[in-house]
């Protein structure tokens, strides 16, 4: 059998820690995209903006809504495309159509073409975001938001993730002339050069130290969006089970799981953060073990938590929203390799899901 460590790197593992170099080049090339500004002016008058995806880009969808209202003011929901197929009464107001926005790695997944059509054929013009370029989406949409240097080799979303919900940030904050939230970008770019520094060994290390048959992602608000992705990344890469709810829905029900074999991860928010470290406690004095993310804990979460990261991010919370994922991508990667499996050819996975006619 071979062992990991012998393994060269994986293009996953690359992807992953490439990240905080890659945003920053991404938002550079941003400022210079003409399909900004073409969007802007384009889509001023849109009340109502509606982010589509299908798995982990459907979380990213999420957290963009999240972001898009708290930068812009305005509206914002975000549905998977079957939602929009198989459902378009209870997502389209027929009086007042929304403003898509369907994102997609590869430009070529399925229900996202047909969510394309499906809004074509309605009249209603979306903007595309994605990593690949030349695809049919890109063909089919008004405008197109493409960060540069963000679709990677590997199955599994990372790198693509992040860089995509980045520059749909970038978008919100330059739509609504938030020059707050746009500073807070860069920043963020910069401080999560030695976030990651320091998450990877730490994860690493905690993965060699610790056997779970369970994971759980807890996080509320924008951050419900990344505990959906936190969750997927485990069950992607290491095939194990995983689960994601909203912070304190875990109290009603789900909290009969907690044990030492199950982790609970917790996105720890600023606005949130006294009742969903309550949650944390909880759990710890249920004798669960613990992983928590926050921007900066206080000495109660400190003692609640077997494995803590924090990312000191001065400015708007929302724009650390990227890096929050990073540790999940962490835990997957390496809990993959504890168990012997290839994080580039994930179990039943292709890196595009084409559906037959």
């Amino acid at each position: 059998m071979t062992n990991p460590r012998s393994r060269p790197e994986s293009h996953t593992g690359v992807e992953i820690h490439s990240q905080p170099h890659r945003w920053a080049e991404s938002l550079r090339d941003l400022e210079k995209d003409p399909e900004i500004e073409r969007t802007i002016h384009g889509f001023s008058s849109s009340r109502r903006w509606l982010f589509i995806g299908c798995g982990s880009s459907y979380y990213v969808a999420l957290v963009a809504a999240a972001s898009w209202k708290a930068a812009t003011g305005l509206h914002a929901q975000a549905v998977p495309a079957s939602e929009l197929l198989l459902f378009p009464d209870l997502v389209l107001d027929q009086g007042s159509p929304p403003q898509p926005v369907l994102i997609s790695r590869s430009g070529a997944t399925s229900e996202i073409l047909r969510a394309g059509d499906f809004l074509m054929a309605k009249g209603i013009p979306f903007v595309a975001v994605t990593c690949a370029a030349g695809e049919e989406l890109e063909k089919m949409a008004a405008t197109t938001i493409r960060p540069a240097a963000a679709n990677e080799e590997s199955t599994v979303m990372t790198l693509s993730f992040t860089s995509m919900l980045i520059a749909i940030q970038y978008l919100a904050a330059q739509f609504a002339g938030n020059a707050r939230f746009l500073g807070s970008l860069r920043d963020m770019a910069d401080a999560s050069r030695t976030f990651i520094e320091t998450a990877s060994p730490a994860v690493k290390s905690f993965v060699e130290t610790h056997d779970f048959a369970d994971y759980v992602w807890l996080g509320q608000g924008p951050y419900y969006g990344l505990a959906c992705e936190g969750a997927l990344k485990v069950k992607e890469m290491s095939c194990s089970y995983a689960q994601s709810y909203h912070t304190l829905e875990f109290r009603h029900g789900p909290k009969s799981i907690v044990g030492p074999e199950t982790l609970i991860m917790f996105q720890l928010s600023r606005a949130g953060f006294e009742p969903e470290r309550g949650v944390l406690e909880e759990v710890k004095d249920l004798g669960g073990t613990t992983l928590v993310v926050a921007h900066e804990a206080d000495q109660r979460a400190r003692e609640a938590a077997d494995l803590l990261l924090e990312l000191p991010l001065e400015g708007d919370e929302y724009a650390g929203l990227a890096p929050r994922i990073i540790p999940a991508q962490l835990l997957g990667l390496y809990t993959g390799l504890k168990k012997l499996l290839d994080p580039d050819n994930p179990r039943n996975l292709s890196r595009v899901v084409t559906l037959r006619e």
